[in-house]
């Protein structure tokens, strides 16, 4: 029997790339990164709030944003993915 969801909640922090992974899982290989030179922030879990100078969105093969798929790191995707950052299908 599961914990009640607060208490899930405390027990495993969120990890936005393992959703990442996750959605893009249902994508196949038809979805590709690309970097959007504008700064962003977010919060760690620790409640800090940590800025950057830019962030990533995957887009899939029409064009489209893929809900949930903007991200600040590629090193903590490529990571998620098992994959060198230089393989990761990023696009200008």
């Amino acid at each position: 029997m599961h914990a009640p969801r607060e208490e899930r909640k405390s027990l495993m922090p969120f990890n936005h790339y393992a959703k990442i992974k996750r959605i893009l899982a249902e994508h196949g290989n038809s979805w590709v990164i690309k970097r959007i030179d504008e700064p962003t922030s977010a919060k760690n879990f620790k409640g800090e709030t940590v800025s950057f100078p830019h962030y990533y969105r995957i887009y899939d093969s029409a064009g489209a944003p893929i809900k949930y798929c903007k991200f600040q790191q590629i090193e903590r995707l490529a990571a998620i993915l098992e994959v060198p950052v230089e393989a990761l299908p990023i696009v200008s």
